[in-house]
């Protein structure tokens, strides 16, 4: 039987979500994760694929507003909640659920990205997704590496918080960090809850989520949201900081929360969870080889409109170059586009001139937010140099003085 996608009824949410579940290995979310779910599904712009009476495959949209190089808000679209059952896998229901998806942002035309955060890394480059950040992992064996703070942290002021009172403190912070780092989420209502979730059945045996508040100058400069996971043996305590995340305004703030963790009694290690590749406690610390940090993709992106999303963000320095783009999955973007842009602005059109560059709609979503070398990417043969000194030219324009970074997932 043909399957049908449908856009999602709220009445029938339980049942869509129930099957998302279920393909992700059916063991069944705390209510209150599944209920903050509810809230935040965007059903007008989620759909399922119907065959007959079931619900074979559900995606879903959020939308999103996203930092990009230069400081600026892009409207973009969030792909979320993906699933396709097992029973009807290589039928094309997760192609058709894409094609309806970009279709359908497209002719909105608020949005000229599309991004998401992938099960399997090989799933959506068919689709013209490339993996555009990277974020870091860590265990830091507190007990053998020591941190140096800098000037000013013992004029910081640490203040324990009940978690929930503290989230419109945290959120202020966080709010002005977004337009700091490329790939940030803009968070809108409903989404402060996001970092907070903390069901009892996924702490594998760490406490409550605790907040601690950094104070400068009478006001809060800085936050850490974290866990203590206790542990013993014949040698003593050996407990794990789990940490969940961490913002500050300045340097000395940053570091008086890590120096807080670092020093919390009973514990030996530091766990971190999601942080940006070039996150400054690694030129804390006095050893990284014991801090046994670990990469991983996170942010895929992909360029629904190419003008538009190369004319939203800025270039570190000025460049003037014709890009020849293939894109068989969204055609409307293939040909050549001359790019003109600078640390002010940039402009980006249709050009019959000889290309620069060629490459994939992948490789440009993956170079987009400055985190993916042009001519990394050039280097596995994924970008083409037309004109010689083109790809330096751009790798430069693109590349970014931070890292990109998304703080969590979607």
């Amino acid at each position: 039987m043909r399957t049908e996608l449908r856009v999602l009824d709220p009445s029938i949410w339980d049942d869509w979500y129930g099957k998302l579940v279920l393909a992700f290995g059916g063991v069944p979310e705390a209510p209150e994760e599944s209920a903050l779910w509810r809230e935040l599904t965007e059903c007008e712009r989620s759909i399922g694929a119907w065959d007959g009476a079931d619900i074979v495959g559900t995606a879903g949209l959020f939308s999103f507003r996203l930092s990009v190089p230069g400081g600026g808000i892009v409207p973009a679209a969030g792909v979320t909640m993906v699933s396709v059952q097992a029973t009807h896998r290589r039928r094309g229901v997760l192609r058709a659920m894409m094609r309806r998806q970009l279709d359908d942002i497209r002719a909105a035309g608020d949005e000229p990205l599309a991004v998401l955060t992938a099960s399997e890394p090989d799933i959506y480059g068919r689709f013209g997704y490339g993996a555009a950040t990277q974020t870091a992992y860590a265990e830091i064996d507190t007990t053998r590496v020591r941190l140096t703070a800098p000037e000013g942290v013992d004029d910081v002021r640490l203040r324990a918080v009940p978690l929930e009172s503290a989230v419109e403190a945290c959120e202020a912070v966080y709010a002005r960090r977004v337009r700091t780092r490329p790939g940030m989420l803009e968070r809108i209502p409903g989404w402060e809850r996001v970092p907070l979730l903390d069901p009892p059945g996924d702490r594998e045996g760490a406490s409550p989520l605790r907040c601690v508040l950094a104070e400068s100058g009478g006001e809060v400069s800085g936050y850490v949201r974290f866990a203590v996971k206790p542990d013993w043996d014949l040698a003593g305590p050996k407990g794990t900081v789990v940490l969940r995340d961490l913002e500050a305004l300045d340097p000395a703030s940053y570091a008086a929360l890590w120096r807080f963790l670092f020093d919390l009694d009973l514990t030996s290690v530091i766990r971190t969870g999601p942080r940006p590749v070039d996150d400054p406690w690694q030129f804390l610390v006095s050893d990284i080889r014991r801090c046994a940090v670990r990469l991983r993709d996170s942010l895929f992106v992909r360029l629904v409109d190419v003008g538009a999303a190369l004319e939203a963000r800025t270039y570190t320095t000025p460049v003037e170059t014709v890009l020849e783009v293939t894109d068989p999955f969204c055609p409307w973007n293939e040909g050549r586009w001359r790019l003109n842009g600078d640390a002010k602005g940039a402009s980006c059109e249709r050009t019959n001139d000889a290309p620069d560059l060629r490459l994939g709609v992948r490789e440009l979503g993956a170079a987009y937010l400055g985190g993916i070398s042009l001519t990394a990417l050039a280097g596995a043969g994924r970008v083409q140099e037309a004109r010689q000194g083109a790809l330096t030219e751009a790798t430069t324009a693109f590349a970014t003085p931070v890292a990109p970074w998304l703080p969590h997932g979607f």
